[in-house]
């Protein structure tokens, strides 16, 4: 049996998963597990892309040890960083971490000294974050950036890794949608963008679109691993892309939340929705499979949740330590209050419970007594942020929103799933909680011809997952 070898890196960890079509469903295994460290570095912050490739190289001599015949290989992470490579083609130091603060107020300068916000909008229709690709580069020409200045090429964490086991040097559509360079209309990095960083096209590789084989392993990568020439796929290469390509949903009327510390929450459209009001709303167009364009917005997921389960966590017994048995308590509370999920108080503050009873001092609601008070105030208020940001959406595409697939490990949370089919007054079909990789090995399997179309994929996934559905009660 052949496999698709999907590579699944995150902000914090990273995976490869074996894949495998039989008939009509798809099997998957965790493969290797490994941890990606952020490197405090001289006063900055880094990834270390030479780990993550050799991370990368060992699962594939680790294949070719447990005589894994491979298909191919598809490479998802997340969005926004880059590598540079010299004329030479070797690596200019390791790239910077999106979380590192040298571009703290990095947007009001660029607005300032280059095209203004609504112009940077109006070319490419993506959310505002100091840590978009556009602001980082410009904080490292204004700084001098050595390895900027070298720059023969300038390539996205998924791309650069394909370059380094291929040598092929491209530029996948929905990583790229990721930078605020990409101009959804022309489907192409935009130009007068890239001038206004002093930078040039052919820096970056030639744009693909996910489901086109890059090339195969190098012979180097061969030998040091024992694989042939195995392919190499441009899959969804931003994570959320591969995700929402897995959404196992069997018609267009359908938004959907991948659900975990944070949340993105959004529909597939045809075309980029760009305009005053979605500006207004800070909703983002990021590329999706088959020039789709994911329309979405980045709200707050279970963050708040998480932090005040660190403060309960550290008074012993308070709690119950299980995180299943701990949000059921929100079944024993009857508080009404609500926050607003995506105040900006509830980012970093130094106690979670202190900003939410604040908020609610000052909007005149109830106090929480007891955890359990909380959960369901937390709950609650991310069920009604849904709502509100669906209903936003409605309003914004005329979309007809009949559903909500969850996505992501929020998924299992049955509480937080039955508050949002109630407060959405509509279904929400919770599952896969896995979907990049899923997402990753299909569109690989969609490559190699094993999959003819959007829609055989998505059957693929209810073939082959537990989904569950709460209805409005």
């Amino acid at each position: 049996m052949t496999h698709y070898l999907a590579v699944d890196l995150g902000a914090t960890s990273g995976r490869t998963v074996l894949a495998a079509i039989e008939g009509k469903q798809i099997r998957m295994r965790e493969f290797t597990r490994f941890e990606n460290p952020q490197v405090p570095l001289l006063g900055h912050v880094f990834w270390d892309i030479v780990y993550l490739y050799d991370q990368i190289l060992k699962a594939l001599k680790l294949a070719h040890d447990e005589h894994i015949e491979l298909q191919s290989i598809g490479i998802d992470t997340w969005g926004c960083d880059f590598a540079f490579f010299g004329a030479d083609g070797q690596l200019l130091g390791q790239p910077y971490c999106y979380r590192d603060n040298h571009t703290d107020g990095a947007m009001e300068q660029y607005f300032e000294k280059c095209l203004s916000k609504q112009e940077v909008y109006a070319h490419t229709g993506i959310q505002f974050m100091p840590f978009n690709s556009i602001f980082q580069l410009f904080t490292l020409q204004k700084a001098q950036c050595s390895a900027m200045s070298q720059a023969a090429k300038i390539l996205f964490i998924p791309d650069a890794l394909i370059y380094m086991l291929t040598g092929e040097a491209v530029c996948e559509y929905t990583v790229a949608s990721t930078s605020q360079l990409l101009n959804p209309s022309t489907g192409e990095l935009d130009d007068k963008l890239l001038a206004s960083l002093g930078l040039q096209r052919q820096q970056f590789g030639r744009m693909v679109q996910p489901g086109e084989v890059i090339g195969k392993l190098s012979l180097q990568v061969q030998q040091a691993t024992g694989m042939g020439a195995v392919p190499v796929v441009a899959v969804a290469s931003h994570d959320t892309a591969s995700a929402v390509a897995a959404v196992p949903a069997s018609n267009e009327h359908f938004a959907y939340l991948s659900c975990g510390t944070w949340s993105l929450l959004g529909i597939e459209s045809p075309k980029p929705i760009i305009s005053d009001d979605s500006l207004a709303e800070n909703f983002t167009n990021e590329g999706g499979l088959d020039h789709t364009t994911r329309f979405l917005k980045n709200i707050t997921g279970l963050w708040i949740f998480e932090q005040c389960r660190k403060e309960w966590n550290a008074v012993d017994g308070l709690v119950p330590r299980d995180v299943n048995e701990l949000n059921a308590l929100c079944l024993t509370s009857s508080c009404q209050s609500l926050i607003n999920p995506d105040d900006p108080r509830f980012a970093h503050p130094t106690s979670m419970t202190a900003a939410i009873s604040e908020y609610l001092t000052e909007t005149h609601q109830a106090l929480p007594a007891t955890p359990a008070d909380y959960v369901r105030v937390i709950f609650r208020s991310l069920a009604a942020r849904y709502r509100e940001i669906i209903d936003i959406l409605k309003r914004l595409t005329g979309a007809d929103i009949r559903q909500l697939n969850v996505i992501g490990g929020g998924s299992r949370n049955q509480y937080l799933m039955q508050f949002a089919a109630n407060a959405l007054q509509m279904p929400v079909i919770a599952g896969p909680q896995e979907g990049t990789a899923l997402g990753n090995a299909l569109v690989q399997a969609r490559a190699q011809g094993a999959v003819a179309s959007l829609q055989e994929l998505r059957e693929i996934v209810r073939n082959s997952v537990e989904l569950k559905e709460y209805l409005p009660q």
